[in-house]
């Protein structure tokens, strides 16, 4: 299958290497890697570097494995739920970004390429999201809003 935004050929596949039983690393609990997911999630970190700090840290190698769970189930679970998807978060911000750059270089036709990509990879995410109920189905994405909302976080 082609890529999508490139003249390349890709596979999809996965390269996580299969997993029959999960096994803590000696003297790790379940609990305490929940109290440290909290703990980070406490200080600010995004998910993905919650799982980076797991890795580096707790050798802890893939948390769906260890709780047959995602680690914004876990999240989810203990209260740190999000009004917007971590994915579409990151979108929007580079979006923010890449509309400021803009205003003050208005003829860099490369960035303005990449901005036209990124909004379009928003609208298919947020119609994904609508249709499985992560956001609400009025949700309309708008820059100057999201502009807002990105300053208050």
């Amino acid at each position: 299958m082609a890529r999508m935004h490139t003249r390349k050929i890709g596979k999809s596949k996965s390269r996580k290497p299969p997993v029959e039983e999960a096994v803590l690393p000696h003297g790790v609990k379940q609990e305490d890697i929940v109290k440290a997911i909290v703990e980070y999630s406490k200080q600010g970190m995004h998910q993905a570097q919650i799982g980076q700090r797991l890795k580096e840290q707790h050798s802890v190698p893939y948390i769906k494995h260890m709780f047959n769970k995602r680690l914004t189930a876990i999240l989810d679970e203990n209260g740190f739920k999000h009004d917007i998807p971590q994915d579409l978060m990151d979108l929007l911000k580079k979006a923010v970004t890449l509309r400021k750059h803009l205003e003050r270089n208005h003829g860099d036709m490369h960035n303005k390429l990449s901005l036209q990509r990124t909004e379009m990879k928003i609208w298919r995410l947020s119609n994904y999201y609508k249709g499985t109920g992560k956001l609400p189905g009025d949700w309309k994405y708008d820059p100057q809003k999201v502009a807002l909302i990105i300053k208050a976080d």
